[in-house]
């Protein structure tokens, strides 16, 4: 998990620090626009928590001079830091900032990842104004498929495996010992006692890019059917929680 030294090789790093997309597509603009319009990021002081590359970062900077990103893993870091400035090496747990920062966080898909999901957040809260937001995307365990891999018979198997998050917990977690998934509820208790608002909290559905790369018909029709689903109680099958905190 995130917490975890930057020795691993690349493999491990793939499977317990998350393995983020490379190439900007389809997916990562829908989000973005997802952020901005429960997060206003124009002129804002924001922060990345879990940048990776740098991708988010770059994309932010259209919005704002003062973005700025963290990570655990030393070579990721050490790549953004080449063509991005305020890119920090940090766990998620310990930020190096001041209380009251920033304007906006971001913590896409990072929270399955690091050690104290729950000390984590709190500590998003902390560096982060009264009035700010904490926008929030985590892997949902209503979704069809664990798209993290699971480990079996011993060894690590990479994709997407269905029914693996319908398991009882126990068991679900004794494939999936390397990454986190949430319920409604989990993500409540999570940020329990913190000073919050709920701007909002929903499901979405994936940007299907790989599929859009071989067949773009059938990602447009998986689309348009599956975003119509999250304006319906259907989309709690969603591939992830959004979840907007204001703090208060």
């Amino acid at each position: 998990m995130e917490g975890q030294t930057p020795s691993m090789d690349t493999q491990d790093k793939a499977i317990t620090l998350g393995h983020p997309s490379y190439v900007w597509r389809y997916g990562q603009d829908r989000r973005l626009d997802l952020i901005h319009r429960y997060a206003e990021l124009t002129g804002k002081r924001i922060l990345d928590v879990g940048c990776g590359l740098g991708a988010y970062v770059r994309k932010m900077s259209a919005f704002s001079q003062e973005v700025y990103g963290v990570d655990i893993d030393s070579e990721k870091v050490s790549e953004a830091q080449q063509q991005l400035p305020n890119i920090l090496q940090a766990p998620a747990e310990r930020l190096p900032f001041a209380d009251a920062f920033f304007d906006v966080i971001l913590l896409h898909e990072v929270l399955e990842h690091v050690e104290d999901d729950r000390t984590s957040l709190t500590e998003a809260f902390r560096v982060t104004r009264v009035g700010g937001r904490v926008v929030i995307f985590v892997p949902n365990r209503l979704f069809p498929f664990e798209t993290h891999g699971v480990y079996w018979r011993g060894s690590y198997h990479f994709g997407n495996v269905p029914l693996v998050n319908y398991l009882p917990t126990t068991l679900r977690n004794h494939l999936c010992p390397h990454v986190r998934v949430y319920t409604s509820a989990s993500l409540r208790r999570l940020y329990e006692g913190l000073p919050y608002r709920v701007i909002i909290h929903t499901q979405i559905f994936p940007g299907y890019d790989k599929i859009a790369h071989r067949h773009p018909r059938a990602a447009a029709m998986l689309r348009g059917l599956t975003y119509a689903l999250e304006q319906t109680p259907l989309r709690i099958f969603g591939l992830s929680h959004l979840l907007v905190l204001e703090k208060v």
